[in-house]
């Protein structure tokens, strides 16, 4: 049997609703001060269709949008919680980010970042700064496109040695 929509939701019902985990709503309380569920005994949460608008207007500034806390934050201090939950409902069009983010992207449709690969002779000298090595002659640096047996049986240990320690070191890691 589905709710009324004038009826509270818990805040499970309303997760369910935003498509979020709960702890994002909790999340949202300590950011938004706007947002005040009804508490009862025990601190169980009740949200009003207000709430619920308001929450929506947030969730699409967030998600949808691209804003920031910050961001959502400065609407509803300049423009007040009644709008973003127009927002919510589709009644007002948000406003567009300015600044420098206002060109990027909405979340979800950036493009990854191109890889630069690195030759040979710079991996290598990456290398031996990382391990402190002295520097090599130019004619020494070689690509290294397969191990030996034994330097794969090396690190094979050396794996097996760092599990191990994760394991004494992490107590939630399973023995």
């Amino acid at each position: 049997m589905e709710k009324s929509p004038d009826a509270f939701r818990t805040i499970s019902e309303a997760a369910e609703e935003l498509d979020v985990p709960q702890h994002v709503l909790r999340f949202w309380e300590t950011r938004f001060s706007q947002i005040k569920p009804m508490k009862r005994a025990g601190g169980r949460r009740y949200y009003r269709p207000g709430d619920i608008e308001l929450l929506k207007g947030i969730h699409s500034l967030l998600y949808k949008e691209g804003y920031t806390i910050r961001g959502v934050q400065k609407i509803l201090k300049d423009d007040g919680a009644s709008h973003v939950a127009g927002v919510g409902r589709g009644e007002i069009e948000p406003r567009k980010r300015e600044g420098e983010m206002a060109s990027a992207p909405p979340p979800g449709m950036a493009k990854a970042a191109p890889r630069i690969l690195k030759s040979g002779a710079q991996q290598a000298a990456e290398t031996q700064l990382a391990l402190k090595l002295p520097p090599a002659d130019a004619g020494d640096v070689k690509a290294v496109t397969s191990l030996s047996e034994s330097h794969a049986e090396m690190l094979k240990a050396a794996l097996q040695d760092l599990g191990d320690a994760r394991k004494i070191l992490d107590p939630a890691q399973p023995r």
